[in-house]
């Protein structure tokens, strides 16, 4: 069973590791913007999408809910990696999730990721 779910899985690579990795994709200035989310994306040579997730503590006083965002943006990537191109992607939240629900925020980051899904050869283009 292992073996099926390891193209599941959110290991180290398909993580953004390192103050350089997000900065680059920062720098690249490419952004899909949400309800909730920005998404920032950078093409990337390492042959598949890869995810770095911010949530500011500005937005977010508790820690618990910083985790359980940053959390759901994971999980909603790992669902979606396979449809995705190849790119370093940045999830940051941009707007206060308080009366938010979890539904709303699984929503607006499956519908970024999907426009995201139909952008790759502009994304190369542009680079």
């Amino acid at each position: 069973m292992a073996a099926a779910d390891a193209g599941q899985g959110f290991g180290r690579a398909h993580r953004l590791r390192g103050t350089d990795a997000f900065s680059s994709v920062f720098a690249f200035r490419r952004v899909l913007r949400g309800r909730f989310y920005t998404l920032h994306y950078r093409p990337n040579e390492a042959g598949g999408a890869r995810l770095g997730v911010t949530v500011a503590k500005k937005l977010v006083g508790r820690a618990h809910v910083r985790n359980l965002v940053k959390r759901l943006a994971r999980e909603v990537f790992r669902r979606q990696r396979a449809r995705l191109p190849s790119c370093d992607v940045v999830a940051r939240l941009h707007a206060p999730v308080a009366g938010a629900r979890r539904a709303e925020l699984d929503h607006d980051l499956r519908q970024l990721m999907s426009r995201l899904s139909s952008i790759p050869g502009n994304a190369r283009a542009r680079a």
